[in-house]
């Protein structure tokens, strides 16, 4: 860049940042950093206005879209090209789209090594900048960041995605999007990017990625900092920090590209449900007083273990009363149309009693999890298995896609569980015991579900489930007893009566259904909605064996109304009611499950 240029820039910068940063945040979509649980001052969000062009023909690379040529259209990323929000709102299949974006680096950028990052993009996608392939990534759920310093320039960049999504190839693991058209319990398709792009400086050697294993016992936390780049003579830094005040450090020599830190605390507050608190933490990769890389962080003080017949948080039993949360926005299909609509979710089913919920058949972008955390609200991480062909051949994209999950997520206190399949086929139980074990290596702080409902394949599960949607309260809670007394099984051992046990999907009750549906024949008055609704909660929190129960489900999706709010997260009902049944205590939490006999 020109000397002059860049002193006009800066001049600018010093005059007007205020009103301009307040003007850039009003005008850009979701303007807030993406990882609060990563997160680095020098980045600058890409969101905004793309070009794009739907490749119906594959012919895309022949005509070297990837190269300084305009496309046909304009998109608002990060929202889907499905979404209202987009500006678009095509609803056929896009195998092939492409996006076009040109970006100035900041001059607080220049001359450092740059990474550009994706949230997420549905579901393969090769990346060029300035002309240049920049790398790929395969799976739709996740992020990834490529490192694009020997690529770019001070200014006049451009950066081309190709991205393929072949929904109906059964290579994909698609969730809740369809493969024809919406309809019953398949929603619209997200194709594409779906999550934000931002530009990150970071230093010549950085930190990647943590590892956050909480020590209540000894009041400290154990963190394994995994680095990037081979500078010598470097020393890390870790520091704690409660309500400002910092708590605790540690400091090593940098060795090699994995790191140990102990942080002995001062202080211990643990984080718990409805009741959180988190330790804000901060990573210095230095030399002398030269600081190469800094990274902000939080963590918590927080135990997820199993005792018998029960699942344990900080050694105590505390009920689940979970929500199914599928995560879909009527403007902007996978992508919550703010941040504060993130945190509004949460709020809207904690205020009808819950504690949690399971993020259905959607891995739920890190904001989310990043109130959750804030919270106290307890969530399983889920993965969209739907629309997968278990065949051998495709496991490599299911594994490598869950794995890189798991390492996002591993250290969010408001995850309790994991459970990367819902309702398989008895096909899938080879991959389920691979998954089951890559999880537990990756991460054996959680209790894992190996399937929710339907096939349990693994010969020694550590957590069961079930799904019942039967309306009738007296017969549903009926079953749910018999399920448990030894006398019913007719000689037959239970496997639940030895591993903690939930009832993970029930209720479903639909109201105002006209052009959709809901689980039974739905409710014809607002007292006969609240009877079954109390009936059925009431059947699960009086009956000792269960840990925990998910009710189906906290909004509307398109043509499924059995949601406690619409689709438009109006409230249906009298939350303080719905909270009164929700809420009150659980046999579990006074008296536990009965011990099984051996």
């Amino acid at each position: 860049m020109k000397p002059h240029k860049r002193l006009f820039r800066l001049l600018l910068l010093v005059i007007f940042s205020a009103s301009l940063a307040g003007r850039t945040n009003a005008q850009l979509p979701r303007p807030e950093h993406p990882r609060p649980d990563a997160y680095r001052s020098n980045w600058m969000c890409l969101n905004g206005k793309w070009e794009f062009e739907i490749d119906d023909n594959d012919d895309g690379t022949a005509r070297h879209l990837m190269s300084g040529k305009d496309l046909s259209s304009e998109i608002t990323v990060p929202f889907c090209p499905e979404s209202r929000l987009s500006g678009i709102g095509h609803y056929g299949f896009m195998k092939h789209t492409w996006y076009r974006r040109k970006f100035d680096l900041p001059d607080s950028m220049s001359g450092k090594r740059v990474l550009l990052h994706f949230g997420a993009v549905d579901y393969a996608a090769t990346v060029y900048v300035n002309g240049r392939l920049a790398g790929s990534h395969v799976g739709g759920s996740v992020p990834f960041a490529l490192d694009i310093t020997r690529l770019v320039r001070d200014d006049d960049n451009e950066v081309v995605v190709h991205v393929l999504h072949d929904v109906a190839s059964g290579k994909e693991p698609t969730g809740k999007q369809t493969h024809t058209t919406s309809q019953g319990c398949v929603y619209t398709r997200t194709t594409g990017l779906w999550q934000s792009v931002w530009l990150e400086a970071v230093g010549s050697t950085y930190i990647q990625d943590l590892l956050v294993a909480p020590d209540p016992d000894r009041s400290r936390v154990l963190l394994t900092v995994f680095l990037n780049g081979d500078d010598r003579g470097l020393r890390l830094k870790g520091e704690a920090f409660a309500n400002g005040r910092r708590v605790g450090s540690d400091e090593t020599p940098v060795t090699g590209h994995e790191q140990h830190l102990i942080i002995n605390l001062h202080k211990k507050i643990l984080w718990e449900p409805g009741a959180p608190f988190l330790y804000d933490l901060k990573f210095t990769l230095h030399r002398g007083a030269t600081n190469v890389d800094e990274l902000a962080n939080y963590c918590a003080l927080r135990t997820v273990t199993i005792d018998g017949r029960s699942i344990l948080i900080n050694g105590k039993r505390v009920f689940q009363r979970l929500i199914l949360d599928q995560g879909f926005y009527p403007d902007g299909e996978w992508t919550a149309p703010s941040d504060a609509e993130l945190k509004a979710d949460i709020e809207r089913s904690m205020a009808a009693g819950f504690n949690g919920a399971r993020l259905h058949q959607k891995v739920f972008e890190p904001r989310y999890l990043y109130w959750a955390d804030k919270l106290g609200y307890l969530v399983w991480g889920e993965f969209p298995n739907w629309g997968f062909d278990y065949k051998p051949e495709n496991y490599a994209n299911y594994i490598r896609e869950w794995t890189e999950e798991v390492l996002r997520d591993r250290n969010h206190p408001s995850i309790i569980g994991w459970c990367p399949f819902n309702e398989t086929p008895k096909e899938a139980g080879e991959l389920q015991e691979i998954i089951w074990r890559q999880t537990r290596a990756l991460d054996p702080s959680r209790p894992i579900i190996e399937s929710s409902g339907w096939a349990h394949t693994l010969n020694q599960p550590e957590v069961l489930d079930d799904h019942d949607y039967n309306q009738d309260p007296a017969a549903f809670g009926q079953r749910w007893m018999n399920f448990f007394d030894p006398k019913q099984t007719n000689g037959r051992r239970n496997p639940a009566l030895r591993v903690p046990f939930m009832v993970s999907e029930f209720g479903g009750i639909g109201w105002a259904t006209e052009g959709g549906w809901g689980y039974g024949n739905g409710p014809k008055t607002m007292d006969e909605f609240y009877a079954r609704y109390e009936g059925l909660t009431a059947a699960l929190l009086d009956n000792p064996n269960l840990f925990g129960f998910c009710y189906t489900q906290l909004t509307d999706v398109e043509q499924e109304h059995n949601g406690l709010y619409y689709y438009d997260r109006r409230p249906k009902f009298d939350l303080k009611r719905l909270r009164a049944a929700t809420a009150r205590p659980a046999a579990y939490e006074m008296t536990g499950p009965p011990m099984a006999k051996p």
